[in-house]
């Protein structure tokens, strides 16, 4: 097929769908885009000979081996069209909501996928970020434009609930993006004709840049002179940008949390500027009120569903405007303004009293992980840990790199080995096994599979004698752990560093997606600055 029939069925002027005329770097591109029109199906797209080769699959894709899905093969589509994600008009051809469900390469399994699709039979690899296994297409008659499409290789555990509504590109659940024009659209769009006024204007503006966010230093007491006092979170840190109508997620190592978040996505939405930046966290609630990293990590892997937030602290740019240069007490006028009266899960973090004593006595009360202290005067300083915000906490955890794991009966393993780096070294801290349930256990197996190893990654292992709250690692012992890349982060609580350096009484509390595995060391404690 051409694009002639794809451009014959429809009217740019009244769609903002790509055209055929734009153009995309050629590559082995899919999309699977969920379309509500007359009936809601799903359209999967794979990239062959410069066009997106596309069939309507009504019941979504299978998932166990050897399952069988009708495909109807229908026209070619732009490749630009695998980022269209939005509304077509009413009456339009294919009137309706289309969401971006997942997205990714494919790996034919050919030398020739073009020619095997013209036989009838076509082979592939599915590499998407909720999709990941093989898949045939098979044509049922020659001539005829319906297909199956089968599920190969191994089962693949169906996508929940949760996840089949949000979008893969901006996060964004069905009914959010039906609502119209508050909306992303594909990159480029046509010029319109039609004289209908939109729902909400937005102006136009570039998506801020992201910037690594500002650090506190670990201080063992309350710094001396004028410093402000906040709670401190225990949950994931992000960066919000928005940009006309373009918002962004992204934790500190930019990974995008927009599909994992869409209820904070759709109050970043609302927020009346034309541009701006927010650094907060992104907790779940507890039913005391409470910040739990347990809980995120329970909402996370699908087992929980917290109430969840994203508490702001710091206002960055604002229509325009830079503020890191601002003292922080302005930045967070500024930043209590912009978000009074606000509807959603975007809360304002205040600022306590000065008197950081009191504070902490009735933080350990209340059970939570302490506080931060940030000079009243203070620029904000990007990637910078310069004094000028430090932490006080009440537990001692931290991240730490999971290097391998040890072998129990009856299930999947028996604790996980963990470290940090000194310098380009991962030095063992610790075994840790409190804290894992079964359901992560699973996820966690899965993931190790992929990242297995056959030498030991820790430089100061194997460990000789005992070590207090077992925490060595011999020889004998290394002989049945399990080893992996040292890729995955994790936050761990424990009650304190023994003198041999090792964790005593450690607990998991969960996986870090926004921290990267080379930042991990150990947390120093520096003397607050007077």
């Amino acid at each position: 097929m051409s694009l002639q029939e794809y451009k014959r069925k429809r009217n740019f002027s009244k769609t903002t769908e790509p055209n055929a005329d734009e153009q995309a770097a050629p590559g082995n591109r899919f999309v699977i885009q969920k379309h509500d029109a007359t009936r809601l199906h799903y359209d999967l797209r794979l990239e062959m000979g410069g066009t997106l080769k596309s069939w309507a699959v009504p019941k979504g894709m299978p998932y166990a081996r050897g399952e069988k899905h009708l495909a109807v093969q229908v026209e070619d589509h732009p490749v630009a069209y695998a980022e269209f994600e939005g509304t077509i008009p009413k009456g339009q051809y294919g009137g309706g909501t289309v969401m971006v469900w997942d997205q990714g390469t494919y790996e034919p399994l050919s030398s020739s996928p073009d020619k095997e699709l013209v036989t009838g039979k076509l082979h592939f690899i599915l590499h998407g970020e909720k999709l990941e296994g093989e898949w045939y297409l098979v044509r049922l008659r020659d001539g005829e434009n319906q297909w199956l499409l089968i599920k190969g290789g191994q089962d693949m555990k169906p996508i929940s609930k949760r996840l089949d509504d949000l979008s893969a590109l901006s996060g964004k659940t069905m009914q959010v993006l039906s609502r119209g024009d508050r909306i992303w659209h594909s990159q480029q769009t046509s010029s319109r004709t039609d004289r209908t006024k939109p729902k909400k204007t937005v102006r136009a503006a570039a998506l801020p840049p992201f910037f690594q966010p500002m650090e506190a230093q670990l201080v063992v007491a309350p710094p001396e002179g004028d410093w402000v006092y906040e709670l401190k979170f225990d949950g994931w840190r992000a960066l919000a940008l928005k940009g006309g109508s373009q918002i962004r997620l992204l934790s500190r190592n930019q990974k995008d949390f927009g599909a994992k978040f869409p209820v904070i996505m759709e109050s970043l939405a609302a927020l009346d500027a034309q541009d701006c930046v927010l650094d907060g966290e992104i907790v779940a609630l507890d039913a005391e009120g409470r910040s739990s990293f347990q809980l995120l990590q329970a909402y996370d892997i699908g087992e929980a569903q917290p109430p969840l937030f994203f508490y702001a602290f710091d206002l960055l740019q604002l229509d325009g405007q830079d503020l890191k240069a601002l003292p922080l007490i302005q930045r967070k006028s500024k930043l209590e303004k912009l978000l009074k009266n606000l509807n959603g899960v975007i809360r304002y973090s205040a600022s306590l009293s000065n008197d950081a004593e009191p504070l902490l006595d009735k933080v350990r009360q209340l059970g939570l992980g302490g506080l931060i202290g940030k000079r009243g005067d203070s620029a904000y300083d990007p990637g910078g840990r310069n004094g000028s915000w430090v932490k006080l906490k009440l537990f001692l955890e931290q991240e730490f790199i999971v290097g391998g794991y040890t072998e129990s009966e009856g299930t999947h393993f028996g604790s996980i080995i963990v470290g940090y780096y000194v310098d380009s070294q991962l030095i063992f801290a610790g075994k840790v096994g409190s804290g894992l349930n079964s359901t992560l256990l699973r996820k966690l197996h899965a993931r190790f599979k992929k990242i297995a190893r056959d030498s030991c990654p820790f430089a100061n292992l194997p460990v000789s004698g005992a070590s207090r709250g077992g925490q060595s690692l011999t020889a004998a012992e290394m002989k049945r752990c399990h080893w992996l890349e040292p890729q995955i982060v994790c936050q761990v609580k424990f009650s304190e560093w023994t003198r041999d350096n090792r964790l005593h009484q450690p607990l998991f509390l969960g996986l870090r997606e926004d921290k990267d595995a080379v930042e991990v060391v150990r947390e120093r404690i520096f003397r607050a600055n007077p």
